[in-house]
């Protein structure tokens, strides 16, 4: 049966009336719901590093690896988030799970105390673990095989993901560094009960979509009384205090993350092979070997890119003159021109990879992830331009980060809604949930990375602050080896383009 045909009696499953040109009915729901949980995220991420430094009293170098450990552990949750809505608990109740948990951590973040603090953030991790995996998940599976509306569609809803972002590194920013903190992170979990609503009253919408229901497995009895939802969902909670551990002692990340790393190969390689024999051919071996080679590049990337939360936004805070027509910039706020660009470019990117296909010029994935770090790479070295500037102050001008966060920005769109969508389109449905955690691993060890090589620029250690002249130098220098570096990488990749491409056998 030919693919125009099958498209075309599952029409109605998939489509509103209106023809197949059209995206799912769900994607806007999930994309509105993304949204205001992406809000949250970025609400508290925007301000945790001024936060640490500013309220806490934390050095650079200390604020930086707790920062880097609790964005590793967001983003190291969704394998267990994936597997556990895969096995128990469906994807529904996964994703309501895990916005019902960053709300209760934004709020504990209100008693503004270290400990308050080490709290929500383990109530965040692990309700990002259920929240994040799953829900880009449910928009994988709104599309049939071979859909090539599906690059296009995860590019929307990473315009979502990202006016959330902007939403919150504005808003959230101005509000938490002009008012106090606490208001920022207040805000930021009003926001994640309003993406609950959102994804609960539009539930169906997106119902076409396998996997929401609760799973036999979830269903059944497991300990004595409780069934399997019941005991995941108890034994969530007892993950935060976990998290405040791994936060507070956050040098074991190292050990956790090599763990983690080692059973998401043996995973994911497990299940090629099992694919494999069922089919009695190599194709999903390959490819997981594929994907795992892009998630190592994957990490690269990111441990560069996310040092907006970190190094860039005291750089922002003490060496680039944010002052516009009178008014100062918040520091935090800088983080927005990373969303906005987003959002600017987004359509146009989500338009273009279309374009490039129908005219067989479509790079292929690994051609995409080069030119991100080319991007990513010129971005950083944009600083050395910024040094030509440097005021009596030993400010640089805005323009230095606008034109830095424009290209990661531009970098950022080659890469990531691509990954996404790449992981959907590698995994065996079997085991689609731990596919994406598995994906998001590689983030949480960008992460860890990135906070370490965020410590190597610190201002201070807690104690005398380094004048602006010592860090303006000590950051610029750092960014510019991480530029050099990256246009290594790109040059890298772009010569393994042959080799990936044979592994993943046909995925475009």
């Amino acid at each position: 049966m030919s693919e125009e045909v099958i498209l075309e009696e599952h029409k109605d499953e998939q489509w509103p009336e209106g023809g197949m040109e059209k995206q799912p009915r769900g994607l806007m729901t999930l994309f509105f719901s993304e949204m205001w949980e992406r809000f949250c995220y970025y609400g508290m991420r925007t301000l945790l590093t001024l936060f640490l430094v500013k309220s806490l009293m934390k050095g650079d170098a200390e604020a930086s690896l707790i920062y880097g450990a609790y964005t590793s552990l967001v983003y190291a949750a969704p394998i267990l988030g994936g597997r556990m809505a895969d096995k128990f608990l469906g994807y529904r109740y996964a994703v309501m799970l895990g916005a019902v948990l960053m709300a209760i951590g934004e709020f504990l973040i209100l008693g503004n105390t270290e400990h308050a603090m080490l709290l929500g953030m383990g109530a965040l991790i692990v309700g990002n673990g259920y929240f994040k995996a799953n829900i880009s998940t449910i928009v994988g599976k709104l599309y049939k095989d071979n859909d090539p509306r599906r690059d296009s569609g995860f590019t929307i809803f990473y315009i979502g993901i990202n006016i959330g972002a902007l939403l919150a590194t504005t808003i959230v920013a101005y509000v938490g560094e002009t008012y106090g903190f606490e208001y920022g992170f207040g805000l930021a979990g009003l926001g994640m009960l309003s993406g609950l609503f959102i994804f609960w009253a539009g539930r169906d919408n997106y119902a076409a979509a396998e996997g929401l229901e609760i799973t036999e497995a979830g269903k059944a009895k497991m300990l004595g009384p409780l069934t399997g939802v019941q005991v995941v969902s108890l034994g969530s909670l007892l993950l935060i205090p976990a998290c405040y551990f791994l936060i507070q002692q956050n040098t074991w990340m190292t050990y956790l993350l090599l763990v983690l790393f080692g059973l998401v190969i043996y995973t994911l390689l497990s299940a090629g092979r099992k694919e494999d024999k069922d089919l009695g051919v190599k194709i999903w071996f390959d490819r997981m070997v594929a994907l795992i080679i892009l998630m190592l590049i994957n990490i690269s990337f990111w441990a560069c890119f996310e040092q907006a939360g970190t190094s860039l936004t005291l750089f922002a805070d003490r060496n680039v003159d944010r002052g516009i027509f009178g008014w100062e910039m918040p520091a935090s706020m800088t983080q927005f021109f990373n969303p906005f660009f987003i959002i600017v470019f987004g359509s146009i990117f989500s338009v273009l990879w279309v374009k490039l296909a129908k005219v067989g010029k479509n790079p292929s994935i690994p051609q995409k992830f080069a030119l991100a770090f080319v991007q990513l790479g010129l971005g950083f070295l944009v600083t050395m331009i910024g040094l030509k500037f440097v005021d009596a102050d030993f400010q640089v001008p805005l323009f230095t980060l606008v034109v830095l966060y424009l290209l990661h920005t531009t970098g950022e769109l080659c890469i990531s809604p691509i990954g996404l969508s790449m992981v959907t389109k590698l995994a065996p449905k079997r085991i689609a949930g731990a596919a994406m955690g598995a994906w998001f691993l590689s983030f949480a060890g960008a992460n860890y990375l990135g906070g370490i090589i965020a410590s190597l620029t610190g201002g201070h250690d807690g104690g005398e602050a380094l004048t602006a002249a010592e860090t303006l130098v000590n950051s610029t220098d750092v960014f510019a080896i991480l530029g050099y570096v990256l246009l290594g990488i790109a040059a890298l990749v772009f010569i393994l383009n042959g080799p990936i491409k044979k592994l993943m056998h046909g995925v475009e």
